[in-house]
């Protein structure tokens, strides 16, 4: 450890971590090549919605991929202000990513000011007070004092600025100390996921479109869990061990064979159904019960996300994507790959 480090976080580099760093690196190659393709900008953008839905939903924001792709595209969205809020400064600070050097306080600063522009007083500063990690109503973790937060995260940024450890491990190491330490009066949970992909991202560039939130989402609970083990234990190698995994598998997502989704069995099924109904399209219910799933979630993960997202089917009210007047049917694209028997 260099001498200027004031603090080296505690944590063991097991085989199992190097496997899956070697595992990530290797498929980190064979996709930044196939990432420089113009054709997949589409996919990109889809990837930085479900990057923002996916870190916003673990803080409780309610709006859906369509939805957020709706206040992108300037469309007026009926939801609570303060989440419509959370949204545009989510898009905000992600754009910034190009533009901050992780191991900077100001940048750091400055992103939390975006971040949480609107939403708290003190954005951009870190908290003046006390704070605890709930879960319901049991305190998690107590947060250092506020008096400690500006050393703390000296020495968290300068081990950061030296460390000699890859990026994969660096990132999961500063996003489990940054909660620790819970600078921020709010958005410490963004903030630390915003901060792992910059992180990341300043290794290889195609961590700015890999929606590793979007996975974190999905085992939410998993992620608190080794959280809280990882403090338990009083180093962090569980929750290094976690955060690669969803590293992992969120680049395992993209490293597959480029079978378009809208050629798979589920979108088939979705193209062949509304294929016979009429121009007006049919609801979200019609269709799960036309194609006989019982499962809300599986049904828009499998089968109607793709086909919004690749484009041959569309809402019939798309600046409403939540009303119960919603319809869906196929677009000219759609119709062309189903009349092709694709």
């Amino acid at each position: 450890m260099p001498a200027n480090i004031a603090y080296d976080p505690p944590f063991t580099i097991t085989p199992a971590l190097l496997r899956m760093v070697g595992e990530i690196s290797e498929a980190v190659g064979r996709i930044s090549v196939r990432e420089e393709s113009a054709t997949l900008l589409r996919l990109r953008r889809a990837n930085r919605i479900r990057t923002i839905q996916g870190s916003l939903a673990i803080e409780g924001n309610s709006l859906s991929e369509e939805q957020i792709t709706a206040i992108l595209d300037g469309k007026r969205v009926l939801a609570p202000s303060r989440e419509i809020q959370e949204v545009r400064n989510a898009v905000t600070a992600y754009d910034h990513l190009d533009l901050w050097v992780a191991y900077k306080e100001i940048d750091l600063l400055a992103a939390h000011s975006l971040m949480m522009s609107g939403l708290i007083d003190e954005s951009g500063r870190y908290r003046s007070g006390g704070v605890g990690v709930m879960a319901g109503d049991r305190v998690m973790h107590m947060a250092p004092p506020a008096k400690r937060i500006p050393l703390l995260m000296q020495d968290l940024l300068l081990w950061l600025e030296n460390t000699e450890q890859h990026p994969l491990i660096a990132g999961s190491v500063f996003h489990y100390e940054f909660a620790f330490i819970h600078p921020f009066a709010d958005g410490n949970g963004r903030m630390g996921r915003l901060w792992q992909t910059l992180i990341l991202s300043a290794w290889n560039q195609v961590f700015t479109r890999i929606p590793v939130e979007s996975l974190v989402y999905e085992h939410q609970q998993e992620y608190y869990q080794a959280i809280q083990v990882s403090t338990s234990q009083g180093q962090c190698s569980p929750f290094i061990d976690f955060m690669l995994s969803m590293i992992r598998d969120a680049i395992a997502a993209m490293d597959t064979p480029q079978v378009t989704p809208q050629v798979t069995p589920q979108v088939e099924r979705i193209l062949a159904v509304l294929a016979k109904s009429t121009n007006t399209g049919m609801t979200r219910e019609e269709l799960q019960g036309a194609l006989n799933l019982k499962d809300r979630k599986s049904f828009r993960q499998g089968y109607l996300r793709p086909a919004l997202q690749w484009g041959v089917i569309e809402m019939s009210l798309p600046d409403k994507p939540n009303s119960r007047l919603q319809k869906y049917r196929l677009t000219s694209k759609g119709s062309a790959k189903h009349n092709a028997g694709e």
